[in-house]
């Protein structure tokens, strides 16, 4: 079943005392370059670097205690990865990881960290679904999708209940984009709190899934798309759940390159003190390219940076455009 409003709201209440409520930024020097009034959710202050947290500790916290006893197994490239692990130790619940064999080091070492077992895959030759479910029979594990589940999708709504609470009023908010659940998490929550704030999507231009399906009406799957710095969104299609609610409230999904993705994390770096991954930095990316520069009535814009795990390697490529 669809997540609704009220399962944000019972999210937010298991969320409580747990997740960080991170405040909103701004800066004088993004007002300047976008000529509009921007403000940012710093998603990648979350505990474990990411939005993913809320998904995970919600989704964990809501299993029966005989549910808890058997363990969980999750698949992801890193983010979602790390929010499982993290939550499965604070609520003392086993889990297996599976990984692609190229998930960058910081999140191989933050899942690690946090005590859970890594399974590694070839993305080029293996499906990770079929590997955690193989997991799942064998020892009876319960798996926990990273986004097309309905206690996820509500677990990162509750970033849409601090944006909604927080005293402003938004014309705009553009979120990143893999496979779907923060958007329809947030949507849920503004669309009860904030119904005119417009929503739109951004993902990387090689993985540009919800941008085809929203021009064609229905889902879109990717063929053998290229390689994108934003390994955290690399979805080629949107969720079956997530869809059904991302199809009737985004009012456009903007692509951007990695370039963009690189500048935009330089530019956080420098204007706004926090570190972001490619993937965190895409929602940003797309103001900074000038996406809603079209239109005048969109004065005052959210953007959420959803996450700042990031490879040093891709960190020190992205402080050379420091001097933009």
């Amino acid at each position: 079943m669809l997540p609704d409003y009220k399962d944000v709201l019972e999210a937010a209440q298991r969320l409580e005392g747990h997740a960080v409520k991170t405040r909103l930024l701004r800066s004088d020097t993004i007002d300047i370059l976008t000529g509009k009034t921007v403000w940012f959710k710093p998603e990648c202050l979350q505990k474990v670097g990411a939005f993913k947290y809320r998904g995970a500790f919600n989704r964990l916290s809501a299993m029966t205690v005989d549910e808890r006893a058997k363990g969980v197994v999750a698949f992801s490239s890193g983010n979602h990865a790390q929010g499982v692990s993290r939550a499965a130790k604070e609520l003392g619940i086993q889990a297996i990881i599976v990984m692609p064999e190229d998930a960058p080091a910081v999140k191989v070492a933050g899942v690690r960290a946090d005590g859970a077992e890594i399974i590694f895959y070839d993305r080029q030759t293996q499906s990770r679904e079929a590997i955690a479910q193989n997991i799942a029979q064998e020892k009876g594990c319960i798996i926990v999708p990273s986004y097309d589940d309905a206690h996820i999708i509500a677990g990162q709504g509750t970033t849409g209940l601090e944006i909604a609470h927080s005293g402003l009023e938004f014309d705009a908010l553009i979120t990143c984009m893999g496979g779907g659940g923060l958007c329809a998490g947030i949507a849920l929550a503004m669309q009860t709190l904030s119904p005119n704030t417009q929503i739109y999507g951004a993902e990387p231009e090689f993985y540009n899934d919800h941008q085809m399906s929203l021009k064609t009406g229905e889902r879109v799957a990717l063929s053998n798309p290229k390689h994108s710095l934003c390994d955290a969104l690399m979805t080629p299609t949107p969720g079956i759940l997530t869809w059904q609610i991302n199809q009737s409230i985004l009012s456009d999904v903007f692509s951007v390159p990695d370039r963009a993705c690189l500048v935009a994390m330089a530019i956080a770096k420098r204007e706004l003190g926090v570190q972001l991954e490619p993937g965190g930095a895409v929602a940003m990316a797309a103001l900074l390219e000038g996406h809603l520069n079209r239109d005048t009535n969109i004065e005052t814009i959210c953007i959420i940076l959803s996450g700042g795990n990031v490879d040093p390697k891709t960190a020190k490529l992205a402080d050379t455009y420091l001097d933009i």
